[in-house]
This record gives structure tokens, sequence and C-alpha cells, in this order.
């Protein structure tokens, strides 16, 4: 053997146990949990305290939030004393007109939801917080609420639970 195969050889040697020796690991949820201290989550329904209500957004807004945590960590839902808690109420359900046509009409609407969230860690009381998440969605006046309400709602519950798991969670 000549010497640039050798050095071919023991660089390639090295390379390979250089690799085998490290590992990366990737979140791609976002979550930053340390599983040794932390393994369960408590959370509540969040009832309605809006004074315009659309019934079904409680039960959809209750169900997307537990399913994001069960789908996006390894934590075990508890009915109580759960290393995270968290709670609130729906405070906000309105809608506003957002713009307005040459003839002087709406021509837009905006939706809008708003929760607020109390949120304990009993691992870590420094991160507890209590806390408002809204989420808007526009849609022409020309169309009815009951027309668009269903994928507009699905959409700010979406958004919101995204935030809500954000500041709980993934610490950003």
């Amino acid at each position: 053997m000549d010497w640039t195969n050798k050095i071919s050889i023991t660089f390639c040697i090295v390379l390979v146990m250089m690799l085998s020796s490290c590992s990366v690991s990737y979140k791609f949820n976002g979550a930053s949990i340390d599983y040794t201290k932390t393994k369960t989550i408590q959370i509540n329904d969040f009832p309605i305290r809006s004074s315009y209500v659309w019934s079904p957004m409680g039960p959809m807004f209750n169900n997307e939030l537990k399913d994001m945590y069960s789908r996006s960590t390894r934590l075990s839902q508890v009915k109580r004393n759960g290393d995270l808690k968290i709670e609130g109420e729906i405070t906000q359900y309105q809608q506003r007109n957002k713009s307005v046509s040459a003839e002087g009409y709406s021509a837009q609407t905006e939706l809008t939801m708003t929760v607020n969230v109390r949120f304990t860690n009993n691992t870590n009381h420094d991160q507890d917080f209590e806390k408002s998440f809204s989420a808007s969605q526009s849609y022409e006046t020309t169309q009815s609420l009951q027309a668009v309400q269903e994928e507009l709602v699905t959409q700010m519950i979406k958004d919101i639970c995204d935030q809500i798991f954000n500041a709980t969670v993934a610490n950003w």
C-alpha cells in the first residue's frame, strides 16, 4: 500500500468512528420537556364566558387542545394533580367590520376568538403564567357567518392551541 491509500483508509475509519459515536436529536414538535421530572398534564375544559356564543366552539376547542398535547408530547393526561396544569376560559368571540367598500358598506368582517389561560408548572413554578391568546379570521361580507363559521372557528382554534402549546411546553 502506498502512503495516500493509508491516509485515505485511516481518514475513513476515523470518520466512521466519529459518526457512530455522535448522535443528533431533532424534535419537530418543538416541545422541550424534561420527561424525567414532568410526566403528567391536567387540561381542564374551558367554559365559554363570552357574551356572543357559538355552542360547538367550546367542545371543538377543548378537544383540539387535549389532542395537541397527546399528539406532540409523551405526557399522560390526568384529571387532577398533573405536573403541568392548563385551565382557563373562552372570554371573547366577536365579529366586527374590517374594511369598507367604495359604496360605504362593509366589505369584510373579522371574527375574533380570545382565550384566557392559567398555566401551572408544578415542577418549576417560575414558568407559571396567566395570559390571553387571540386569533382572528376574515371573511367577505357577501358570505353569511353561518356559511363560513365552522371553517373559521376551526382555524382560530388551531392557531390559539399552537400559541398555548408554544407558551407552555415549547418555551418559545
